[in-house]
């Protein structure tokens, strides 16, 4: 172990965040998704010059498997494994077992004498290589011998379906990038990649028989996404959109690319030899303005633009619309041999069909009630053509709205409509889950992250055990509409990756195991070259008070970690001064600090505030009541100011800041008023969550500002206040898509905790 670890897993023990037993063994097997079992055994097996792989006679299927295991001990530690038996030598043995029911099940166990893998198939054998690349060193110290410790381990995957998804209309991404996007897959035992390749944004597979798909509709000019990841880029140079896929066209500065055939077919390949099964999405009947403006008969209209909500649809009751969907699948089906095509189908703006006496006459001719109904025509008619192709069809969960047969598969991503998966696994489909909330990677990660990924629920509650099985899996999905690098992209999903596959590979609560797992394998990602995420420092809030002076005391979570800072609100940099094991704060003061890993990648920076305030003096209230006084506002706002402009619909008492049954709008606000009872006197940190935004008040002092549209991020900041009751005001607003409202606190070094119930008075009514 690396005195670097030794430091980091001693700073881990001591600040009590893992159990010795659990580092112990986590040092020894540090293994990501765990194993469905692990025995551990004395001894360790020492690979050398001499060590030998070989075939069992019943095992020639493993050539490809066991060509990658002699490449990964070759790129590790720089041993040639040899294919001879050698005198004196060590053997790796490869053997093939039929009766393992799991098809990427295996067995794997190593003596001081012999390695011995045991798959039913090909697929089995790869995980197990994987396995062994977690448990050989990230560098050799050595290059004559490299050790892995004795185990016993049988494993396999708790569900089917393990995917990542990747948008690469919004922001292109290159064929290194995607390569190295599925090697990480792998490494995880993730085994479905599913690819978004068309977009209003973009069109990136070439279609032969439509040319002009990538001639125009690869390429844009700078949209107001690009302009948003310009204003970031100013403090976080991850946003700066990569000049890779910037080109001069026409006397324009236009943004895109695209993935020729022959290059995806190369891609396919790579993800082929990994076992990785590549899921092709082209979108439609919606999200198709890319292809609409190259072809504007594909529209009802003849045009293409913005409806109420999105943009122009293709056409579904033109048969030209049909030919062309039908000429681009056969292409795709060509080029990928996944046993999937996914249709998209998703946020289709139908107001274009109700107002075209094209789609009259059809609903009319076919007996078709709504727009949504013509929706589920289109999405029939697509399946029975993939049904033909030998294919199956995945719809986002919106196909459920007009009907839909049991053969196609739902993917549920609608967090707001949690009956959608219960419906379509009652109905007879197949699930994929994959919910906003936590499993969009787009979303900001913040502390809360990786345990929220962690702790998901695969099958929903609502169904039986027999229609649970439905449930096949669940992906994160990564929408890269302001992810426009491949560094943002790499931040953006590791570590939280690691999280979801040991959710559906082991599906068991090892979480403090999975914390002291993790801690190891952020050097191999490092030497991996991915921009992961470095865990939150911690020891301070966003806005900070204190009433004499206060000390700053930063609190690393990896010991090789150097943290810098600034004063004169620049950028941190590799080169800012290393920030003291306390910094004493006696004046007003703003101050910007940041981590960076030993390779100089650095990580968030924090812009803490601190400010002087007096102790606040508690408020006299006559036989105060249990609960705030909570008010609904039925209505759609941007930001809280909003809610002062509006009409409220009711008030009721609610005994903990919790969002009440009243509130049953797709959009709403609240206010919370009443008083906060405070034991002591002490200056206090608010920990404000909110799915969309809100600001809290203490005292009549803003405590914590997190408004305006966003996911479910947390915001922090302190306030002092004298023993007592003090005035506390919340405002909060949810704008559609699943809401999130939590709030806690603590007091000195204390770890936050939720507010007691009995802090929580207002005023008895008279």
């Amino acid at each position: 172990m690396s005195f670097c670890l030794v430091k980091r897993v001693f700073l881990m023990l001591t600040a009590g965040l893992i159990c010795h037993a659990s580092w112990a063994q986590a040092t020894k097997y540090p293994i990501i998704p765990y194993p469905t079992t692990l025995v551990e055994k004395e001894g360790q097996f020492t690979i050398t010059v001499k060590t030998n792989l070989s075939l069992a006679k019943n095992a020639a299927s493993f050539v490809n498997e066991a060509n990658q295991l002699k490449a990964i001990i070759k790129n590790a530690t720089g041993i040639t494994l040899s294919s001879q038996k050698s005198k004196g030598g060590s053997g790796i043995l490869f053997q093939q077992d039929p009766g393992i029911n799991n098809p990427e099940g295996y067995r794997l166990a190593i003596t001081p004498e012999l390695v011995t893998i045991t798959a039913k198939t090909p697929t089995g054998m790869f995980r197990a290589t994987q396995t062994l690349r977690q448990l050989l060193p990230v560098k050799a110290i050595s290059s004559q011998s490299v050790t892995i410790p004795a185990v016993e381990i049988k494993d396999e995957p708790m569900y089917t379906w393990r995917g990542m998804h990747l948008d690469v209309s919004r922001h292109f991404f290159s064929v290194e990038y995607l390569k190295k996007y599925i090697d990480l897959l792998a490494l995880y035992k993730m085994n479905k990649l599913h690819l978004h390749l068309t977009d209003d944004q973009g069109w990136r597979i070439e279609i032969k028989k439509y040319p002009k798909l990538t001639e125009q509709g690869a390429w844009r000019t700078f949209n107001n996404q690009d302009s948003t990841c310009m204003k970031r880029a100013k403090d976080n140079p991850d946003f700066e959109i990569d000049t890779k896929h910037i080109v001069q066209k026409d006397g324009k500065t236009m943004y895109g690319g695209f993935y020729t055939q022959q290059q995806m077919k190369d891609i396919i390949a790579f993800a082929a030899a990994r076992h990785i099964e590549i899921i092709p999405e082209i979108d439609m009947p919606g999200h198709m303005m890319a292809a609409i403006k190259a072809y504007p008969y594909l529209s009802c209209s003849g045009n293409t633009g913005w409806g109420k909500d999105f943009s122009t649809p293709i056409c579904p009751c033109n048969e030209a619309t049909y030919q062309f969907a039908q000429d681009v699948y056969t292409e795709i089906i060509d080029l990928f041999p996944s046993e999937y095509i996914h249709l998209g189908a998703d946020e289709v703006e139908k107001t274009s069909w109700a107002q075209a006496d094209v789609c009259k006459e059809l609903m009319q001719k076919e007996g078709i009630k709504n727009v949504n109904e013509l929706q589920s025509y289109f999405v029939h008619r697509m399946e029975k053509f993939f049904h033909s192709k030998g294919k199956k069809l995945i719809g986002w969960d919106e196909i459920l709205e007009g009907g839909i047969n049991p053969s196609a598969i739902v993917m549920y991503w609608r967090s707001w409509v949690p009956q959608a998966p219960i419906k379509a696994a009652k109905n007879g489909n197949q699930v994929i889950m994959t919910p906003g909330t936590p499993l969009y990677f787009d979303s900001p990660p913040d502390k809360n992250s990786i345990y929220n990924v962690y702790h998901f629920q695969v099958v929903p509650k609502g169904l039986t055990d027999i229609e649970g099985k439905a449930i096949i899996g669940a992906q994160a999905n990564i929408w890269t509409e302001y992810i426009p690098s491949e560094k943002r992209a790499d931040y953006m999903f590791m570590p939280r990756m690691t999280a979801l596959s040991e959710v559906l590979w082991t599906h068991k609560d090892l979480y403090e195991s999975y914390q002291s797992r993790l801690i190891q394998h952020y050097d191999r990602l490092e030497t991996m070259g991915v921009h992961y995420r470095i865990p939150d420092l911690t020891g301070f809030t966003g806005e900070n008070v204190f009433t004499d002076q206060a000390v700053l005391t930063v609190q690393k979570p990896l010991q090789e970690l150097s943290i810098r800072y600034t004063t004169d609100g620049t950028l941190p940099q590799v080169t800012s001064p290393v920030l003291p094991s306390s910094l004493t704060i006696k004046t007003p003061s703003t101050i910007k600090v940041a981590a960076f890993t030993q390779s100089g990648s650095r990580g968030d920076i924090y812009t803490l505030s601190y400010k002087q305030e007096t102790y606040a003096e508690p408020a006299s209230v006559a036989n105060p009541v249990q609960g705030l006084q909570c008010t609904y506002y039925p209505e759609y706002f941007l930001n809280t100011i909003q809610i002062k402009t509006k009409n409220a619909a009711g008030t009721s008492v609610v005994k903990t800041v919790v969002v009440p049954q009243e509130a049953t709008a797709g959009s709403f606000g609240l206010t919370y008023r009443g008083y906060l009872n405070i034991p002591e006197t002490g200056v206090y940190s608010f920990y404000l969550t909110c799915d969309d935004g809100g600001i809290l008040r203490i005292a009549g002092r803003e405590v914590v500002n997190n408004d305006g549209q966003h996911s479910a991020i947390e915001k922090s900041g302190q306030v002092a206040l004298k023993k007592g009751l003090q005035p506390i005001e919340i405002d909060f607003i949810e704008g559609g898509g699943g809401y999130a409202l939590k709030l806690q606190y603590s007091l000195g070094n204390e770890a936050p905790k939720d507010i007691p119930a009995s802090w929580l008075v207002q005023p008895q009514n008279k």
